[in-house]
């Protein structure tokens, strides 16, 4: 294990009662409030639905487009070292910059932002607790203009490839050729192979179900009624009651990455446990030629 994951397995995040707490890796809407005009602090969206940023955003935050800035538009990979380390220092975020992520769909795709700057090793790294919903419901301040900055020197790492699980890595798992936890975050009826993707969802597999070993704790367990995530020892009782620990090395997937990235979140950061997010999830499992599926629900091809 390196030093850096010795220090991300020790620097759990502990929440404090009071009312603008801030952890190693949470922030709430109190605390953002009280910091929008910290020049030592970026905040930065990343939602998935068009026009949510120029809507409304929070005053001085910047926009990362999930589908075009943390992401390669050509090879499905995530954005590169240069093109990332371009965005942000035009973002004006530097080495001793706090950032802090937060966005729509239940911070699904802050959550793989935060996954991707982890993977680059960018220091002082937190999601906004609750997301922008959260922010929103408490009626806090929105701004329509865009904030420009001076640009920052933030210097991004090769990436860690640690933090990453590959096709290979699942299947060896599922051959029970490495001991590794499996965890699928999406619904029951995807886990079991009722539907082969979520109402709404366009990314498909020919295949439905999981694979096999993977528990299914969908990513909606780990939060309480308003988005926020529950407590550091509820969640060690929930994947715990599912026989994931902490004592071995997890991989977390669902369709496409982005509500794994949630659960690796709460997993890696609240819990500290050793944890990979599989990006490419079931629409690459479920695509691919000769790899072993478990399908409950008897759907394995064309939706038959």
């Amino acid at each position: 294990m390196t030093l850096r994951k010795l220090f991300v397995a020790g620097a759990l995040a502990i929440l404090s009662t009071g009312p603008t707490w801030a952890s190693n890796y949470l922030v709430n809407t109190d605390w953002v409030e009280k910091n929008l005009d910290n020049p030592k602090v970026r905040i930065v969206e990343v939602s998935v639905n068009p026009g949510v940023f120029e809507r409304g955003h929070i005053p001085g935050a910047v926009n990362l487009n999930w589908h075009t800035d943390l992401v390669d538009t050509v090879n499905r990979d995530i954005a590169s070292r240069e093109q990332l380390q371009a965005l942000l220092r035009k973002a004006g975020v530097s080495k001793d910059t706090t950032t802090i992520l937060y966005g729509d769909s239940n911070n699904w795709f802050a959550a793989w932002g935060a996954w991707v700057f982890d993977v680059y090793q960018i220091d002082n790294v937190k999601l906004l607790d609750g997301g922008r919903k959260k922010w929103e419901d408490e009626k806090r301040p929105l701004a329509t203009v865009a904030k420009t900055y001076k640009a920052g020197d933030v210097t991004l790492a090769e990436a860690d490839k640690s933090l990453r699980a590959f096709l290979p890595d699942v299947v060896a798992a599922a051959k029970k050729e490495a001991d590794v936890a499996l965890i699928d975050i999406r619904g029951p009826d995807e886990y079991s192979g009722k539907l082969f993707a979520a109402p709404g969802f366009q990314e498909l597999a020919i295949r439905a179900g999981h694979v096999p070993g993977a528990v299914n704790v969908p990513w909606g367990q780990a939060v309480a009624e308003d988005g926020t995530f529950k407590s550091r020892e509820e969640l060690k009782k929930l994947y715990a009651a599912k026989g994931v620990d902490g004592s071995r090395p997890i991989i977390t997937y669902c369709r496409i990455g982005e509500r794994s990235s949630h659960t690796w979140f709460a997993l890696s950061k609240i819990l500290g446990y050793d944890v990979r997010n599989y990006d490419g999830s079931w629409t690459e499992y479920g695509n691919s030629v000769g790899v072993p599926i478990t399908n409950l629900a008897g759907t394995v091809w064309g939706n038959q």
